[in-house]
């Protein structure tokens, strides 16, 4: 008897032995996948700040446009040919547990910045020189146009914010189809990002690029004496108000009345001083390439006659003088009945054909207008293709148009077919 307990004494101590090696190799096995993983962790840091720091990042779109355009073809290729264009941006929940809470004070401005994808490139390729529409064939550098295709096939917009619901922004004046990823957004500031609203230290900026002396100043115009501003524009007059009054002002309480006269007036004078130094050349008026508007050095023309803020920033002749001039735009009788045949986004009427964005056929005649007079076709459908006729879509309608010589004509507007 005693030797059997004496056995199972043994048997209890070997097996509790074993039963201690056994958990001393699992904790170490555990402190090691511990150390490992603590290592794989540091190591998946240090490689993603190292790949910041390069400038090698993954991107993740933040949501993805809803679009009165649908397809490429006839959308707008910058936001202001078509102001009356709606889309909306829903911010996608993976990327914030409340998307909501990321549009927050987003409401106190009318403008935003929206950087995309271009998704619809259909190929990764790309070159250093490319030939813009408006240019009609010439070619031009890729980074002095906004041709899609680049190395990072990646877009900027400005897009008016007409409002927020939640989270999901309501937008307008876009250029933007349907789908498209968003990476970022960002509130348009003018302050910080339009050279027209620099206000500081306007005069001595003047005095600084003015091609007079301060001595020869009384000869065009005395200090005392009161501007004659009849013989401008009411466009200068009125972007003269804009630039005195910009968002600046409301920012700079504190700048007294006397100092904004004394802005103006400095304004006035440049103007008036250039209006009367150069005076508009022949050659001028018979520019039609950008390679024809190069001034040279001791020939000024109008071209160079800056007024006010736009003394700030330039830009490439073509760009407001193009070889491609506007087109006329007008509706056949038939086309024009078909598209009052649509009602508003709003309604609720469903026996006829309804928009998804645009607020009825008035802003719908005011985008086929501004996609139309602005030539959306491309440079060898311009010049090579005997085919007139031309298609796109705009929200939910179906538009068959053609090109004339200086105009373009809607012949038919229907509903998507689903």
């Amino acid at each position: 008897m005693r030797r059997e307990i004496k056995n199972l004494r043994q048997q209890m101590d070997g097996t509790i032995r074993a039963h201690k090696k056994q958990m001393s190799s699992l904790q170490s096995m555990l402190t090691d996948c511990k150390h490992e993983d603590r290592s794989q962790s540091v190591s998946k840091s240090s490689t993603e700040i190292s790949q910041l720091e390069q400038g090698r990042i993954q991107t993740v779109p933040i949501g993805y446009i809803s679009s009165c355009f649908t397809v490429k073809n006839g959308t707008p290729r910058q936001p202001t040919i078509c102001s009356s264009s709606r889309a909306s941006l829903k911010i996608e929940p993976s990327v914030f547990n409340n998307p909501e809470h990321s549009l927050v004070g987003l409401e106190q401005y009318s403008h935003i910045w929206i950087i995309f994808l271009f998704h619809k490139n259909g190929q990764m390729s790309y070159k250093a020189k490319v030939k813009p529409p408006r240019l009609n064939g010439q070619r031009v550098g890729v980074y002095s146009t906004r041709s899609p295709h680049r190395p990072n096939a990646l877009g900027l917009t400005l897009a008016k914010l007409e409002r927020i619901t939640g989270d999901t922004l309501h937008l307008s004046g876009v250029d933007i189809i349907a789908g498209t990823p968003v990476l970022d957004i960002k509130p348009y500031i003018p302050d910080y990002d339009s050279p027209k609203t620099r206000r500081d230290d306007t005069s001595s900026e003047y005095r600084q690029t003015s091609p007079f002396t301060d001595s020869q100043m009384p000869q065009v115009m005395g200090l005392d004496e009161e501007p004659n501003i009849s013989g401008t524009s009411s466009e200068s007059s009125s972007e003269l108000r804009d630039c005195a009054a910009g968002p600046s002002d409301f920012s700079q309480s504190e700048r007294s009345g006397s100092s904004d006269v004394t802005d103006v007036l400095a304004e006035v004078k440049n103007y008036v001083r250039q209006q009367q130094l150069f005076t508009e050349s022949p050659e001028d008026k018979q520019t039609d390439s950008p390679e024809c508007t190069s001034l040279s050095t001791n020939q000024l023309s109008s071209s160079s006659l800056k007024f006010g803020c736009e003394d700030y920033s330039t830009i490439a002749a073509w760009v407001r003088a193009p070889p491609v001039s506007n087109l006329d735009v007008r509706f056949t009788a038939s086309a024009e009945k078909e598209l009052k045949e649509f009602v508003p986004c709003d309604t609720t009427d469903h026996t006829r054909p309804k928009f998804q964005f645009l607020k009825g056929p008035e802003e719908a005649v005011a985008a086929i207008k501004g996609i139309l007079s602005a030539d959306p076709r491309s440079v060898y459908r311009r010049t090579r293709c005997q085919d007139r006729l031309f298609f796109f879509t705009l929200d939910t309608a179906d538009i068959t148009c053609w090109f004339g010589d200086g105009f373009a004509e809607v012949v038919r507007v229907k509903p998507i077919q689903s």
